[in-house]
């Protein structure tokens, strides 16, 4: 039996880190090949026939290729970061990358405007050429875009502005958030915890480490509250004001253009979680009886409720995983065993990491590496899973063309939810005892909770954040009590103490790249429930369906994928509702099995 590692290896890209000299010549030559792309779209014309596809096929290739090497260095450079917070080479290069990112849009932007001009006969033409007609929902989707933004000097100074005046305030976060640590004794052992390693005591068994630890981190974000609402603030601000001056007003606009997803949708998905939250309230009750506590607290939302919450080591968490997969299917088992194998792969609990996880893909060398903090419960388990479904959805799409594979948040989150829930399954259907199946199916309604709850909590707070932000700053103690209101109403008044600087604490509300990081997370999760229950249905026999669903995520909206992929219409409650109903027979069986 291979033994895997549990550092992943990120020098086969660049070798020397952060001070690799091959990643300094990739950027260089990027810097000149984005020179090369601002003369090519400072010269472009505006389309007049059928004739000039040829010429913009050139041009789309100009940007696939540049895409693929900003991407590759980005992402290389978000591992050297999140693998040591205290390497500030990479830091500086991380904002280095942003001024990249920046001068490359400012001349796509330019590209999408100077095609979009192009008169609507003509553009039909183009769009049934052989030469575009691949790229036809992508390049109507920049057309679309374009008349809903401003003229392009608006644009391109919006953009420039951005640098240092939006992105920067994300940098400034993670800065912030490396230099957040407690300190706990626990068995006897004083230690210095990092977020993300104090993040995972949310599961210690003994209730007193889960207050403490909860305590001090909430301690430790109040302590920086101003600084973490100055950024808050100062992020939504130049978000409104962009959106001001583009006329949009609803802050939802962009995310569910981003998601290729329509409002109607949105609200049948929330429409139909707030028809079921009862169950889930009772599960709540349940666990807090269990625990013997009136109310569940929020540092009580991880906590085991039984005993045979046993220790799993990384090598037998690993071929759990690969066990399952197999009998879904042998290219998901054969790619996630490669994984492994090759060390894309950094779950090594160890200081100075940064907190969650992630997966990231390395487009020039058709890889991806995962990261995440693993100590050894069948959550981490389940989190390795999640992750490797996301690198199996960049497996899945690696004959597609580089235009058609940037799906959007919502269908990114199902390929690794749909991974996630084969192992929680199977790790349910396997227990060995009634103690061992009350913990694991608590393990699977806790994802439900999160997904139906906490989200939704994060989605509240950022609608009203927004609306709020529109008539000036909204200061800490504001910021608090908003958080608290949205936590109370999500959960259905279950929980006795919140955290109300959750909104301190959460990544997602300082990533730049995109607004509202929440609801895709449950989209993700109900839509990859209909395709679960599919794949039980038709067994390894859906895995060649399932892939071609994947390869279809970037080129379609989520609308027309389910209606192609499962024949539903998810613009109805009732499509919702059949995800729902499955993560409620769980916790039917949770309520069953601890009845006194």
């Amino acid at each position: 039996m291979v033994t895997y590692s549990e550092k992943w290896d990120v020098n086969t890209f660049f070798s020397g880190g952060s001070d690799s000299p091959q990643l300094k010549e990739h950027l260089q030559n990027l810097r000149k090949e984005i020179t090369e792309y601002e003369k090519k779209a400072k010269n472009l014309q505006i389309p007049s026939s059928a004739d000039d596809a040829a010429t913009l096929a050139e041009i789309i290739e100009a940007t696939a290729s540049v895409e693929k090497n900003l991407d590759q260095a980005s992402s290389v450079i978000g591992c050297f970061v999140a693998q040591d917070t205290e390497d500030k080479k990479a830091t500086l290069l991380q904002s280095e990358m942003s001024a990249l990112y920046a001068k490359f849009s400012t001349s796509f932007q330019l590209v999408q405007q100077t095609m979009s001009k192009t008169d609507d006969v003509v553009w039909e033409k183009l769009m049934e050429s052989n030469d575009l007609k691949n790229f036809a929902f992508v390049l109507n989707e920049w057309k679309m875009w374009t008349a809903e933004r401003l003229s392009e000097k608006e644009e391109q100074l919006i953009t420039a502005l951005g640098v240092d005046g939006y992105h920067g305030w994300g940098q400034l976060y993670d800065m912030l958030v490396s230099d957040v640590r407690i300190t706990m004794t626990i068995d006897g052992e004083t230690k210095s915890y990092s977020v993300g390693q104090a993040s995972n005591l949310s599961s210690h068994e003994d209730p007193a480490v889960r207050k403490e630890a909860h305590d001090l981190l909430e301690k430790a974000w109040a302590e920086k509250e101003e600084f973490f609402a100055k950024t808050l603030n100062h992020l939504g601000g130049f978000r409104l004001a962009t959106y001001e001056k583009r006329g949009w007003d609803s802050v939802l606009k962009e995310p569910l253009m981003i998601n290729r997803m329509s409002e109607e949708t949105l609200k049948a998905m929330w429409g139909a979680i707030a028809a079921h939250k009862s169950l889930f309230v009772d599960y709540m009750n349940r666990k807090a009886e269990m625990l013997g506590v009136e109310n569940l607290n929020w540092y009580d939302l991880d906590a085991p409720v039984s005993s045979a919450n046993s220790k799993v080591n990384y090598q037998e968490g690993a071929e759990f995983i690969l066990k399952h997969f197999k009998k879904f299917g042998p290219e998901l088992e054969s790619f996630s065993r490669g994984a492994f194998e090759k060390e894309w792969i950094e779950a090594e609990d160890r200081d100075n990491k940064r907190p969650g996880g992630f997966c990231t893909y390395m487009p020039l060398d058709q890889e991806s590496r995962i990261f995440m903090t693993y100590s050894g419960t069948m959550s981490n388990v389940a989190t390795l899973a999640h992750e490797l479904g996301h690198a199996f959805h960049s497996y899945a799409m690696k004959d597609v063309h580089w235009m058609n594979t940037n799906y959007a948040m919502g269908v990114a989150e199902t390929a690794s939810t749909f991974a996630e829930m084969i192992v929680a399954d199977a790790s349910v259907k396997e227990a060995s005892s009634k103690e061992e199946k009350i913990a694991l199916l608590e393990d699977k309604i806790q994802r439900s909770v999160a997904l139906f709850m906490n989200i939704y909590a994060r989605f509240l707070f950022e609608t009203r954040f927004y609306e709020e932000r529109k008539e000036g700053i909204v200061s800490a103690e504001r910021l608090n009590t908003l958080m608290e209101e949205a936590q109370r109403e999500a959960f259905g008044d279950a929980l006795g103490d919140v955290h109300p600087h959750f909104w301190a604490s959460k990544l997602h509300f300082y990533i730049t790249g995109v607004p509202f990081y929440n609801f895709p997370y449950t989209f993700g999760y109900l839509f990859s429930l209909s395709i679960y229950a599919k794949a039980k249905e038709e067994g390894t026999a859906f895995e060649s369906k399932y892939i071609d669903l994947l390869k279809d995520t970037a080129s379609m909206t989520v609308e027309d994928l389910a209606m192609k992929h499962l024949q539903e219409d998810i613009t109805q409650l009732a499509f919702w509702e059949k995800g729902i109903a499955l993560c409620e027979e769980d916790v039917t069986e949770f309520l069953s099995l601890t009845k006194k």
